[in-house]
């Protein structure tokens, strides 16, 4: 049952609320699991990072010998270190290049085992999940949140890596050159530690809540777009748009904070490498002038003072994005935290007759509130039953039941006298065929949709089909037959149409139980007296269970069953149950005497 939040009647949503990372560590963790499989291209990734670090720091070091030659006049030896600042600077280029090749493919390496790993996650997943979340914020978790990791692990893994060993190598040369000066300039060190680590906090926590607002907006946006007719027909456009307003407010504000945060750290580090600049030209002057260092030396500790200060903003910033990497992270990671849909058992259905029979069940899709209440009902084999009863009596549900969609409460449901919990799922389902009342089509074309039930069709089969479920002239009548190609989910063609290809796919199944949840409900009349006729024979010598609320399709069922409030309170043939003069005969007076239902 699903909860669906019509366009322009959102709930009230806790304005501000924002779940904070758990175990931000741990995600990052479980993150870097995906690693494993890619550790020669990280080893590759890690010897060009080190090649451009060592390129880096070994530059200054020949620039302070320049320096000096030129000072003392001694041009003899200027060449050479010219020639080798040269080929250094190559080297360092060309590391550069195949670093950002190989973090690029990295990135999308990691990203496509993690994306596929959530894909196949979200369709194995219980359908109580998928029916009790927002489809936007799921497929929000699945394009913003991953393309945010892909963006860290592509951008930021490289720089991580490079700054560490920038610090380590930077800090090593200075001490090399003068241990004194080097530790003078160290000393700036401790106030950018508490800068970055104000800013982080505060950083993290605004990452996350503009994560989940993104996920909001993007709901919002796949409910208007499933739900345009109605918004347009009842003029609520003027509401939806407040509505996605406010909430794109609200993700404008925590992303102007976000991205002032972000921004700040680079002027705060700069100011922080200022006043290292500072002490390096007044000690460095200072200790030149009485001889303890050349004025080589205080141009390379120029330079490495911009090296080290320039890795410490770069991971800060970093730090920052790994923050937003994790909070998308763990948004993924709850969705694969889920549990699998359980598909246990190991009997199959070889042989089965198709005998259903519901006993004492009970079941509540929100606790405390029972759809069904000790609900017993057994159907013989190839037997038509019709379950009828007003909207929320519990029909829709005693199909999600038998299909294991949901879990029931208490009894059991059996199938030829074998509780369907030993049956395997996918056994279960092989031989159940259900026909909704939305008509679910995918954009591909009108062969393959039919062949989405059984890939091993022929086109006999289909033929066959097609003619049973009177789909077989508007199949022919289309500029291509079986290879016509249906747009948007088959938009290009009439709901009427879309929900004959529906009925014929399962009857292309061949099924031993036939299920129809109002499968009737969008055909026009002559249409839907064809399918009668067609159902009669198609139902030969299987069992199948009718949803209706237009008796007129289910009078020459075998057995109808009357539900109310969960409870079967009628069960009978049509005529018994106009002669009991009960509640099926109020349903069917009420539809057939003209009055509002």
């Amino acid at each position: 049952m699903r909860n669906y939040r019509l366009p322009g009647m959102r709930g009230k949503r806790q304005q501000g609320e924002v779940e904070k990372p758990k175990e931000g560590k741990k995600t990052i963790r479980r993150l870097c699991g995906y690693f494993k499989a890619e550790l020669a291209t990280v080893g590759w990734l890690m010897l060009a990072v080190l090649t451009v670090v060592v390129c880096s720091v070994w530059a200054p070091a020949l620039q302070s010998n320049a320096i000096d030659e030129i000072t003392a006049k001694n041009f003899g030896g200027l060449p050479k270190i010219l020639i080798t600042m040269l080929i250094v600077y190559g080297v360092s280029c060309l590391a550069t290049l195949f670093q950002s090749l190989l973090s690029a493919r990295l990135s999308q390496r990691i990203v496509k085992r993690l994306r596929e790993d959530l894909f196949e996650k979200i369709i194995n997943l219980p359908v109580k999940y998928i029916d009790n979340h927002p489809h936007g914020d799921i497929m929000s978790r699945m394009t913003n949140d991953v393309e945010n990791i892909s963006n860290t692990v592509s951008q930021s893994l490289s720089s991580m890596f490079s700054g560490i060993l920038m610090i380590i190598g930077t800090v090593f040369m200075m001490v090399m050159l003068c241990p004194r000066l080097a530790l003078l300039s160290c000393t700036t060190v401790i106030l950018t530690l508490v800068v970055t680590k104000f800013l982080s906090k505060a950083m993290r926590k605004f990452y996350l809540k503009r994560q989940e607002l993104l996920g909001e907006l993007n709901a919002e946006v796949e409910e208007m777009v499933m739900g345009f007719k109605t918004v347009t027909a009842y003029n609520r456009q003027n509401e939806v748009t407040k509505e996605f307003d406010e909430t794109s407010d609200r993700l404008t504000k925590v992303g102007i904070i976000s991205e002032i945060l972000a921004g700040s750290m680079g002027p705060c580090m700069n100011v922080i490498n200022n006043i290292g600049f500072v002490i390096i030209a007044a000690f460095g002057g200072y200790f030149a002038i009485n001889g303890i260092i050349s004025i080589g030396i205080i141009s390379a500790f120029i330079v490495y003072a911009k090296q080290f200060g320039r890795p410490i903003d770069e991971l800060a910033q970093v730090y920052g994005q790994i923050l937003s990497a994790a909070a998308g992270a763990e948004r993924v990671f709850e969705i694969m935290d889920n549990d699998y849909e359980d598909k246990s058992g190991s009997k199959n259905m070889d042989g089965a007759k198709g005998v259903i029979e519901f006993k004492n069940v009970d079941f509540s899709y929100v606790k405390g509130q029972k759809v069904l209440s000790d609900f017993s009902l057994k159907v013989e084999a190839g037997q038509k039953a019709a379950l009828v009863g007003a909207t929320g009596s519990g029909k829709t549900t005693v199909v999600n039941l038998l299909m294991r969609f949901y879990d029931i409460d208490k009894g059991e449901i059996l199938i030829d006298g074998v509780n369907i919990k030993d049956i395997d799922c996918n056994e279960l389902r092989k031989n159940t065929s259900v026909v909704l009342q939305d008509a679910v089509l995918f954009s591909d074309t009108v062969r393959n949709n039919l062949k989405y039930s059984n890939l091993l069709a022929t086109d006999t089969a289909m033929e066959k089909a097609a003619k049973m479920s009177n789909c077989y002239d508007m199949i022919h009548s289309m500029k291509k037959g079986y290879d016509t190609f249906l747009t948007g989910s088959g938009q290009n063609i009439s709901q009427g149409q879309r929900q004959l290809l529906t009925i014929c796919r399962a009857f292309l199944a061949e099924p031993k139980i036939l299920i129809l949840d109002e499968a009737t409900s969008s055909i026009d009349t002559r249409t839907e007296k064809n399918i009668q006729d067609a159902m009669v024979r198609l139902m030969e010598d299987r069992t199948s269970l009718i949803i209706a609320h237009r008796l007129s399709t289910i009078q020459d069922a075998d057995i109808i069953i009357v539900l109310d409030k969960g409870k079967i309170v009628e069960k009978g043939n049509h005529n018994e149950l106009l002669a009991q003069k009960g509640k099926y005969y109020e349903l069917y007076m009420t539809q057939f005497s003209g009055r509002a239902t």
